[in-house]
């Protein structure tokens, strides 16, 4: 345990952080497996509104400094890319 004051302050700091940080991560999982779950029903529009509500979030875990920009860009493409597929296949 810490002992100095300005160690107990960043183990507040770190605690606060990786709650945060949970949440976000936890959040964000969920809504890429709805869009996934839509993609695998064959049900483009769902896909399409999961995907619209998905990619802000991916983005704000970016802004937010849980994960590397080119991870969220990763995830965004092969998301879109699959919901693309999809539609491309329904036509």
């Amino acid at each position: 345990m810490a002992i100095h004051l300005s160690a107990i302050k960043r183990a507040r700091q770190n605690e606060k952080r990786r709650l945060r940080n949970l949440h976000i991560r936890t959040t964000m999982k969920s809504s890429v497996k709805k869009v996934r779950a839509a993609i695998e029903k064959k049900d483009v529009e769902g896909a399409q509104k999961a995907l619209s509500k998905t990619i802000p979030l991916i983005q704000k875990s970016r802004s937010k400094g849980v994960f590397h920009k080119n991870t969220t860009a990763r995830k965004i493409s092969r998301l879109t890319r699959e919901v693309n597929a999809l539609t491309v296949v329904s036509k």
